[in-house]
């Protein structure tokens, strides 16, 4: 199990939030995401061995939030 936290712009509101944690969550291997709004991080606890984190960074890219 690995974690990261990923400073991620562009979230501004409580669906920001939603979107973020059902899109990461929804993918295989991933355990537990957790998004602090007021900091824009995005906390990620998953399996490096089912999901790679360049497939979390374009799912949060794809919901049309900027990981940095």
């Amino acid at each position: 199990m690995q974690n990261v936290t990923l400073n991620v712009q562009g979230m501004s509101c409580g669906h920001c939030v939603s979107s973020v944690e059902k899109s990461v969550g929804a993918l295989n291997g991933v355990e537990q995401v957790n998004v602090n709004l007021a900091d824009g991080l995005v906390v990620v606890a998953f399996n490096e061995a089912q999901v790679t984190l360049e497939q979390i960074k374009d799912t949060i890219d794809d919901q049309g939030y900027e990981v940095e």
